[in-house]
């Protein structure tokens, strides 16, 4: 057989496993239908003002930072203790050249971040300042 038929096989049944079990908890679950199901959750206060709120991008992309350089650190720390065994296996270039070019890369996204002022916190105009 195929490994590609498997492969197909394998996804069709890992989406329909979840469709299914959605499907059956639907029909098997009590349905009491009341006003306070129907309320937005906020920790139990009424809630107040339209449900689109507006969201300063720059949260977005300070967490989207974090993790690109979070995962940074994970990645540099196991090369770090394997260094000496690999300087010993195979030298110190072929060793510390493809650290030093993911570094690079990593430099070279925090400086695009630095310029285009990403890392720049955006300032709000109040009515105060608003002359």
């Amino acid at each position: 057989m195929n490994t590609w038929i498997a492969v197909g096989v394998f996804a069709v049944v890992a989406a329909s496993i979840p469709a299914i079990m959605v499907q059956v908890s639907k029909l098997l679950r009590p349905s009491v239908p009341e006003k306070g199901k129907e309320t937005v959750y906020e920790s139990g206060e009424v809630p107040t003002g339209g449900t689109r709120l507006h969201f300063n991008i720059q949260y977005y992309m300070v967490a989207l930072l974090f993790l690109v350089f979070d995962i940074e650190t994970v990645l540099i720390l196991p090369w770090t203790v394997i260094y000496q065994d690999a300087v010993r296996a195979v030298g110190t270039g072929p060793a510390l050249y493809p650290m030093l070019v993911f570094i690079a890369v990593l430099v070279v996204g925090l400086a695009w971040a630095w310029r285009t002022g990403v890392i720049r916190w955006a300032q709000r105009n109040t009515p105060e300042t608003h002359t």
